[in-house]
């Protein structure tokens, strides 16, 4: 099977989609189609804008299977909101993932990597297990191996992983596994809970609304 790549064109069908569902569904239902969290986190966005955040692993066929369509939200998505990623402490391989994910955040590289590493894990069953297979994989990729291994193994890295294991567990991801995504550390949703990709994603659109008007 082939990684799908969405055109401008595919990308603009799936927004059109989610703003049909919307419509369709109306406003979502706690309970149903999102989980309130018990204890809301502090927002880390920056004043006057939405944080919205992935619990993901490169090691989750669901996460894997989520990500065009969470690719194309990303591309379409208002000005106003602060999208980013958190890798989750479970999983196969999850302290390697972790790492290599903040490193790539600290390259400049995590909006572009993720989708070759997706692809090596799934596609290519490549596991990734040993820092020789992490550098060979990146050397393959352009990135110069040399420092990518000095910030995957620096304190910065280990810090950001600390701090994301914090976040897990803060809002209370494992009993909702992953992909999830988490709105203004208020609410949680996911495909499994929305019922579907778009679906997850057209509820994240409306608890963003929410915050915007104040609620």
């Amino acid at each position: 099977m082939k990684r799908r790549h969405f055109s401008a064109l595919a990308a603009s069908s799936i927004g059109l989609g989610l703003a049909r569902f919307a419509q369709a569904q109306g406003a979502p239902v706690a309970g149903r189609d999102y989980v309130v969290i018990a204890n809301p986190s502090p927002s880390a966005a920056p004043a006057g804008m939405v944080d919205v955040v992935e619990f993901f692993s490169f090691a989750c066929p669901h996460c894997f299977e989520f990500e065009p369509t969470l690719e194309s939200w990303v591309a379409r998505k208002p000005a106003g909101i602060r999208f980013h990623r958190s890798p989750v402490p479970f999983l196969q391989n999850h302290a390697n993932f972790q790492a290599m994910y903040f490193a790539l955040e600290a390259m400049g590289l995590a909006d572009t990597l993720p989708r070759k590493i997706f692809n090596a894990v799934h596609l290519q069953h490549q596991r990734l297990d040993k820092p020789e297979d992490i550098a060979a994989f990146v050397t393959a990729n352009g990135i110069d191996a040399t420092r990518f291994m000095a910030l995957f193994n620096s304190f910065g890295v280990r810090t950001k992983v600390q701090q994301a294991n914090a976040l897990f567990e803060a809002e209370d991801i494992a009993p909702m596994g992953v992909p999830t995504l988490a709105v203004q550390g208020r609410w949680l949703t996911s495909p499994a809970q929305a019922r579907g990709a778009a679906q997850a994603l057209a509820v994240v659109d409306s608890l963003v609304a929410q915050v915007r008007t104040g609620h």
